[in-house]
Parts: structure tokens; sequence; C-alpha cells
């Protein structure tokens, strides 16, 4: 069982128990695949963290503060770029459950 328990820590898989039973029924989890942290705010909070230690490292050699720097520039980037696919596979899911190729949302 140590694969169910390591899907359920990437929250891939559920495990459910009814009352009286002695084994686990596992299933997947088709929400725990959606992408994650495609989300702006969280990819800024990160920049803003990365400004901080560049704040702290001020008088720093340039060679010091390259790291952050670009760490910095990274998050920016993320944060402006990922929503789009993030919108486009939500669009495209939508297709495909229109068309009857995936089952409806909750199912």
């Amino acid at each position: 069982m140590g694969g169910v328990k390591l899907l359920e820590g990437y929250d891939l898989a559920r495990r459910i128990r009814s009352a009286g039973e002695r084994m686990d029924r596992v299933s997947l989890d088709p929400a725990g695949r959606q992408p994650q942290n495609f989300d702006a705010p969280l990819h800024l909070e990160h920049a803003a963290l990365f400004r901080e230690g560049l704040d702290l490292l001020t008088d720093a050699a340039p060679t010091r503060r390259a790291p952050l720097e670009e760490m910095v520039a990274l998050a920016e980037f993320l944060a402006e770029r990922l929503p789009a696919p993030r919108d486009d596979w939500h669009a495209h899911r939508e297709g495909l459950r229109a068309s009857g190729k995936l089952p409806p949302s909750g199912s």
C-alpha cells in the first residue's frame, strides 16, 4: 500500500473504508491532477519574498545578489504567463465534457 499512500500525498488518490469493511477502496481523484501553482498571486508572493532578501543584500556584491534577482524575474515571469495555459486547459476540458469525451464535472 506504499504506492497508494504516496498518491494520497499528492492528492491523486482517495482511500475510503466503509463501516464494517476490512479493506480500503481506492479511487483516482482527477482534481488532484489539475494544474497546480498556476495562479499569479502565489508567484507574486514569491517575488515579494525574494525582493525582501534583496533588500537585506543592498550593499552585497552583484554576484551575491544575482541569484535573488533572477528568482524575482522568474517569479514575475511565471505570474504573467502561467494563468494562460491553465485557462486553456479549463476551456479544453469543458469542450471534451461537452462532446462526451469526458464525463461531466463531479461524476
